[in-house]
């Protein structure tokens, strides 16, 4: 599904990524794990057209991606960023029909039927404002206003971050029953164990190269991810 080659990346004379090649199968749970700076995030916003590469390759369904990322959306590609990034000022609702803003009709509110019924409680507070959500509550959201666009590929950036142990526990099941539905997912998460855990395949990222790729039980059992991400 997603076909990346010696991919580089840079911010002026930083070079962020440097020749990362990638490959992504339909309805797989792919992770990227890796230290803060390692090139996670610059990985997924060229993905999903934020970023223009320097140099290499990135195909998805067999065509090059578009560097504009409203054209990668409607192509099936959905980036959820690292952080949220709730309209705080919108209520939960409308945060949903803004991610589904290139549906229309029925597909709009089946859509919207299908978030409600994968997080209960946003229907229950629909007309609440997303800024007085928790920070778990936004985290959900975020996921299910990237679900409204019907994507094929979504990206989720440290979905994880800052929440409570129950929580993340909330959140890792939510990612398992989006892929159940047919949905890939490449998955940037600080928490290794748990993205290790939860993926098919997986790709540690080390100063913007490729170190170690495998599937997750290979990682959890290699001796230098035990030792430089698990704690071991």
């Amino acid at each position: 599904m997603l076909h990346i080659r010696n991919l580089s990346a840079s911010y002026g004379h930083i070079e962020a990524l440097r020749d990362v090649s990638i490959d992504i199968g339909k309805g797989q749970i792919v992770s990227i794990i890796g230290s803060n700076g390692a090139g996670k995030t610059t990985l997924l916003r060229c993905i999903s057209g934020l970023i223009k590469p320097t140099s290499g390759s990135i195909e998805f369904m067999g065509k090059p991606i578009s560097q504009k990322p409203h054209l990668n959306v409607a192509a099936g590609i959905v980036h959820v960023p690292e952080g949220r990034k709730c309209f705080s000022g919108l209520t939960i609702q409308d945060n949903l029909l803004v991610g589904g803003y290139l549906i229309r009709g029925k597909k709009l509110l089946q859509n919207l039927r299908r978030a409600y019924d994968l997080f209960p409680i946003l229907e229950q507070r629909r007309n609440q404002y997303a800024g007085t959500l928790s920070g778990g509550e936004q985290q959900m959201l975020a996921i299910c206003r990237g679900l409204m666009s019907d994507p094929k590929l979504m990206l989720l950036d440290e979905p994880s971050l800052g929440l409570a142990p129950l929580v993340m526990r909330q959140v890792f099941d939510l990612v398992e029953q989006i892929r159940n539905s047919g949905i890939t997912i490449l998955l940037v998460e600080q928490n290794a164990q748990k993205a290790l855990c939860a993926c098919d395949k997986a790709y540690v990222l080390e100063n913007g190269r490729i170190a170690i790729c495998g599937s997750g039980a290979e990682l959890l059992a290699s001796p230098a991810v035990k030792k430089a991400y698990l704690g071991e």
